[in-house]
């Protein structure tokens, strides 16, 4: 078993990772970034959709897969 602390690795290796947006050593209070201002820049590319999946739409399935009631005939019941 290591002598050390446990909450102290974790201080050390968060300190030996680079902040993910500006690449300067993390800092632990903003891990796993290096400041609050990086840690702002990293939500607002979450919330602005850069991090965003492009996803392909399967075959057969438009607008996203939702149903909606309005594409049957009238007067049909649904399944």
């Amino acid at each position: 078993m290591s002598s050390q602390d446990p909450v102290q690795e974790s201080r050390d290796e968060t300190q030996a990772r680079p902040c993910p947006v500006c690449g300067k050593p993390a800092v632990f209070a903003f891990r796993p970034f290096c400041s609050k201002r990086c840690a702002d820049i990293d939500l607002h590319r979450w919330l602005g959709g850069v991090y965003a999946i492009p996803a392909e739409i399967a075959p057969g399935r438009e607008g996203g897969g939702e149903e909606s009631g309005s594409e049957r005939p009238e007067g049909e019941a649904k399944p």
